[in-house]
């Protein structure tokens, strides 16, 4: 398949997680992504497995961008993190607001993305290529379907290259929200961010939790498959397949796999598209 791919993972929080997680990676190579990208958690609670696994993703012969998220974070802690990230050889970051972890007051020194982006690049010039959260289905904190656009442009403005969505299941929303991104003079690349289906109830869980719409036709189909995983997995690698291929015959920029640490329903689907 010609169309750009990229992949992303999550660190372990195990040395057996840590080694499972190498092997599933090694999987997906032979699908030679772009990069890989390596999640951050709430407050910053993985960070450095963050970086552990990024270090080893490149070790590794492939590209990789860590996530960077500045709720509950200073500027120092932002200036010696990305000082790790130029030593460690990094060219590329993924930049987020992030959530705020259970029980943490203050947001930090950065309210926003795009202040991060911002004092990124007053940091460190052109040093990295900077990714940043899309939502095509509106960020569920925004105050409107125009404020989450504005913020978009905020941080393409303040120095972003470019942004992978959120995962969604309905094509017309990315459609829209690119138009609706180039009316405003916008137009840096927009990757598509890609959830195969794997499991209805964690599927539910996510999309409850971060305000991706999964179409009552999909929910009710889940729905009623019940606990038969094979019916699940066969339905889902359809639908996504099917999402994937809309995207791709639209010209667009790439396709972002959130691979939650597996590779099986990833490689599939490739597969698929590429006439396998």
């Amino acid at each position: 398949m010609s169309l750009p791919i990229s992949l992303e993972f999550f660190p372990t929080k195990t040395p057996e997680g840590a080694v499972k997680l190498r092997a599933v990676r090694q999987e997906l190579y032979a699908l030679k992504p772009e990069f890989c990208s390596v999640t951050f958690g709430a407050g910053g609670s993985t960070q450095d497995g963050t970086l552990q696994a990024v270090t080893e993703i490149m070790g590794e012969g492939v590209s990789a961008a860590p996530h960077l998220s500045c709720i509950g974070q200073s500027r120092e802690s932002i200036r010696e993190r990305l000082a790790a990230y130029q030593a460690a050889g990094i060219r590329r970051l993924v930049a987020l607001r992030g959530d705020l972890p259970s029980g943490y007051g203050a947001g930090g020194e950065f309210r926003y993305a795009s202040d991060l982006v911002a004092f990124v690049r007053a940091e460190t010039g052109d040093h990295f290529h900077i990714e940043v959260a899309a939502y095509p289905e509106t960020h569920p904190q925004a105050k409107s379907p125009q404020a989450d656009l504005d913020a978009f442009a905020a941080k393409v403005k303040a120095g972003a290259d470019s942004g992978i969505t959120q995962y969604f299941f309905n094509s017309d929303a990315y459609f829209r929200y690119v138009d609706d991104l180039h009316a405003m003079g916008v137009d840096v690349p927009v990757v598509p961010g890609i959830m195969p289906i794997a499991s209805s109830t964690q599927l539910m869980r996510f999309s409850d939790a971060c305000g991706a719409e999964i179409p009552r036709w999909i929910r009710l189909r889940l729905q009623a498959f019940g606990d038969d995983t094979a019916s699940i997995k066969a339905f889902g690698l359809d639908v996504v397949t099917d999402l994937c291929d809309q995207l791709r015959h639209a010209g667009v920029p790439g396709l972002h796999f959130y691979t939650m640490n597996q590779s099986g329903a990833t490689t599939e689907i490739v597969r698929r598209l590429s006439g396998g």
